[in-house]
């Protein structure tokens, strides 16, 4: 079985579409966010609810759902906050309701082994922001069952060797974070896990964000995270 494993996808569908595009999968696991960030956030929940095995719910998920405001003048926060308003403008109530209702966490069964399906961490699904650090992991995983964790949440694409345990996280398809501009995501098939990364037309993801009525600062600032891979190397190049 191949398996596709996704996470924060963010309204990118050209991203999105790329990776679907290159990869044949038998099934798909999507470790959430799928909306915020970028203008095509009803095109990926429909892909999703589509052609996706097992979705968990993503912080942004929770919070276009629970229709909660954003908060913030500066960085990530601040792009959430003014785009968060065009997903309720666009999405129907089904939709809504489809992200309402999606699980926290997940426990999946491959190869009569478990595998635990997070956003974030065991011990805070959808906000705790951990990179791979092996001992703090280690505390998260301690009381699992399974062999394997599959997360998304920083955007950083890793996979980490926790005493008898695997963590993986796929990276992000829409928005990614490390200075790489292509769309991250994983393949686990036969018993190997491998990260993957693909170039997508960024081009139409700017073009669209400068359609929107966003303020000039976040189309500024959106255009320059997809080019960059970051808010930081985005920065750098946006300050003389």
């Amino acid at each position: 079985m191949r398996i596709l494993v996704i996470a924060d996808i963010h309204g990118n569908w050209p991203a999105l579409e790329a990776i679907v595009s290159k990869e044949s999968f038998d099934c798909c696991w999507c470790l959430g966010d799928l909306v915020d960030y970028g203008p095509f956030g009803a095109e990926c929940v429909d892909w999703a609810r589509e052609h996706c095995t097992y979705v968990v719910r993503g912080n942004h998920d929770h919070a276009v759902a629970q229709f909660v405001n954003g908060r913030g003048e500066d960085g990530y926060r601040y792009l959430a906050r003014v785009t968060r308003e065009l997903m309720w403008q666009q999405l129907s109530g089904d939709q809504i309701r489809y992200l309402a209702r999606l699980p926290v966490s997940l426990d999946v069964t491959l190869n009569q082994r478990i595998v635990h399906l997070y956003h974030a961490t065991p011990r805070d699904a959808m906000d705790e922001y951990l990179g791979p650090d092996e001992q703090t992991w280690q505390e998260r995983v301690s009381a699992l069952r399974g062999q394997l964790l599959c997360v998304g949440h920083t955007h950083l694409p890793f996979l980490l060797r926790v005493g008898e345990r695997m963590v993986l996280n796929p990276g992000s398809v829409g928005q990614p974070r490390d200075g790489d501009p292509r769309a991250s995501y994983a393949i686990i098939e036969d018993g190997r896990i491998e990260l993957h990364r693909v170039e997508y037309r960024v081009d139409l993801m700017v073009d669209a964000i400068r359609a929107t009525d966003w303020p000039e600062r976040a189309k500024e600032w959106l255009a320059a995270v997809l080019q960059h891979g970051g808010l930081r190397p985005a920065l750098s190049q946006l300050r003389p």
